[in-house]
């Protein structure tokens, strides 16, 4: 249902089929569809107008983009989500070495000092590079990258703790510090003002962060 309305095949302001219809066509109970329907109604893609049936919402289209908790429950999602702040940090980073004030990279080194520190829990070291991350976006000066990495970092937190600790190459002193090293090397060209240095930065981070997670997902399959 969700679906159909998604790829157009339910325009907003027109009728969804009856229940009837619904449990003929999808070869389901009539629970199954009512509890789709409601499900619908609390995400605001439908409405129900008393005495003529189920309509999808004017405002269906303009629905905000989400990533559920349901999404994120295996760490193929996690190498989703880091393929899609590749490019983003990779351009973010770029202008915030073009953008970015002493204050910024004031907050920058706060965040690397705390990563830095071989006695911090996982999850405060986690909570740190999401906030590096963060730090950049804001020295990027444009509020979309701020709110993007704010959507993500609280999403990837949970999981890319729960995955790291299940390998002990992602837990000791040699790890911190190769990513102190690809976090430096951000930083030393945000803080330089060379845009195409932090682009180049940046990329090879987020690589690396993916070929380190699709290395532990690969021993999980294994």
């Amino acid at each position: 249902m969700r679906s159909r309305i998604s790829e157009g095949e339910h325009w907003p302001g027109t009728q969804l089929p009856t229940e009837a219809e619904y449990v003929e066509s999808l070869g389901v109970s009539r629970t199954v569809v009512r509890e789709a329907v409601a499900r619908l109604a609390a995400e605001g893609l439908v409405e129900a107008r008393q005495g003529k049936g189920v309509f999808v919402s004017e405002t269906a289209r303009y629905q905000a983009f989400q990533i559920t908790r349901d999404e994120l429950d295996n760490l193929s999602d996690v190498v989703q989500l880091l393929e899609l702040r590749l490019g983003v940090e990779t351009e973010m980073a770029g202008l915030a070495a073009e953008r970015r004030s002493d204050v910024d990279l004031m907050d920058m080194r706060r965040q690397l000092k705390i990563l830095g520190q071989s006695d911090v829990a996982m999850d405060r070291s986690v909570m740190a590079d999401v906030a590096f991350h963060k730090a950049i976006a804001k020295a990027s000066r444009n509020a979309y990258y701020v709110k993007l990495i704010e959507f993500l970092g609280v999403r990837l937190v949970p999981p890319r703790s729960m995955f790291l600790r299940r390998s002990e190459a992602y837990m000791g002193d040699s790890y911190r510090a190769v990513i102190g090293g690809e976090h430096e090397a951000i930083l030393e060209a945000i803080a330089a003002r060379d845009p195409d240095r932090a682009h180049s930065a940046a990329r090879t981070h987020m690589s690396e962060s993916l070929k380190r997670h699709r290395a532990i997902q690969k021993s999980m399959e294994d």
